[in-house]
């Protein structure tokens, strides 16, 4: 009998860890259980495009501290909204059975997903359609439902908090109000553990709209007290009361969140009189080296997603809960996001230290 032959994908942005995974998934499969190992190019497009290549033990030796992904990624190529041009116009179209008709070509027992809740609930997609699916958690911006926390987060709050340390010298020698814009799309996770972590004085959270006023009394409320500097931690998605959230359009007319933090620095320097100055960490959070928390849970969902495959239990996501790696069904995963609940015990804890959310928390 041939080989069992499993597949790798990894979707949307890239993430610290993930090469972690990949070679958790690659060298449990080889060396425990004499499987074949196939890596998927590019996310989805690999799908679409037919874009693979062989992991030998070779490949994913040494990649264990690697940032980005030695697979490729995209966020863009969904195979039932597949973008392309044609005659110069736009057309979207399916092409989910070309997806399956080369998951079949390459005989796959079955296709490792590594992604948020894009990828993942394309992933979902497709098990529907007859592919056996195991999806791997990865975000910086923790917002999958079902799981205590995703591999990438810890490096991407580490990399916040030291920014968000480095930038208190700053801000305490010129007197300055100083804005950290840090990702996390529609959830706030990032910003409210970094902003706890490295002391932020006041943090915006999208699911807590902010109230310039209350933004604007905080920072006076300091500088009366012998504090002539403040430190803002932005999530991207933060927006204000009976706002919307602020995006940036780019060159190829893609619309992206981000520009909240420079909006807000007009704001505050309008209605205090203080000098603000911005700073966004965007991708830095996403590049560079895993923590070695994220390296040991990457490495544990690599090894446990295996052997959902040798144990035949598809259609699954690999979580940790409670500190213990356990499964559970990918639908529950699809098309959710896990956000910041307002009674949640990190918000009382910065409260508690005398934090500004940028509005008044409800008791």
């Amino acid at each position: 009998m041939s080989k069992k032959r499993v597949g790798i994908l990894t979707g949307g942005g890239d993430c610290p860890g993930l090469n972690a995974v990949i070679r958790g998934v690659a060298k449990s499969a080889i060396t425990q259980h004499d499987m074949e190992v196939i890596g998927i190019r590019d996310g989805f497009l690999g799908l679409i495009e037919g874009l693979s290549l062989p992991l030998p033990s070779s490949a994913v030796s040494g990649i264990l501290t690697q940032g980005g992904t030695i697979l490729g990624t995209s966020n863009k190529e969904d195979p039932f909204a597949y973008r392309r041009k044609i005659d110069g116009k736009e057309v979207v179209t399916d092409v989910s059975d070309r997806c399956m008709g080369f998951y079949h070509q390459l005989e796959l027992d079955a296709l490792i997903c590594l992604g948020g809740d894009g990828t993942l609930t394309i992933a979902g997609k497709l098990a529907e359609k007859g592919a056996n699916i195991v999806g791997v958690p990865k975000t910086i911006d923790r917002d999958l439902m079902e799981t205590d926390t995703t591999f990438g987060f810890d490096t991407a709050r580490t990399l916040a908090t030291e920014a968000i340390d480095r930038l208190h010298t700053t801000a305490d020698a010129h007197h300055r109000v100083m804005l950290v814009e840090v990702m996390g799309r529609n959830a706030g996770w990032l910003a409210l553990e970094a902003g706890i972590a490295g002391g932020g004085d006041i943090i915006l959270l999208p699911e807590i709209p902010y109230d310039i006023e209350e933004i604007s009394a905080a920072v006076a409320r300091r500088n009366k007290g012998g504090k002539r500097f403040s430190i803002i931690v932005v999530a991207e998605g933060a927006k204000a009361k009976g706002g919307e959230q602020t995006y940036q359009k780019s060159v190829l007319s893609q619309v992206r969140l981000g520009g909240c933090a420079q909006l807000l620095a007009q704001q505050i320097e309008e209605s205090t009189g203080v000098e603000c100055r911005v700073a966004v960490l965007g991708h830095l959070q996403r590049g560079g080296t895993p923590t070695p928390y994220d390296r040991l849970l990457a490495t544990q969902f690599g090894v446990q997603a295996l052997e959902l495959v040798v144990n035949r239990e598809f259609n699954a996501m690999v979580a940790i809960k409670g500190g213990e790696i356990t499964a559970v069904p990918i639908q529950r995963i699809m098309g959710k996001q896990r956000l910041v609940p307002l009674n949640s015990p990190l918000i009382k804890v910065a409260a508690a230290v005398g934090t500004s959310f940028g509005a008044k928390l409800p008791v």
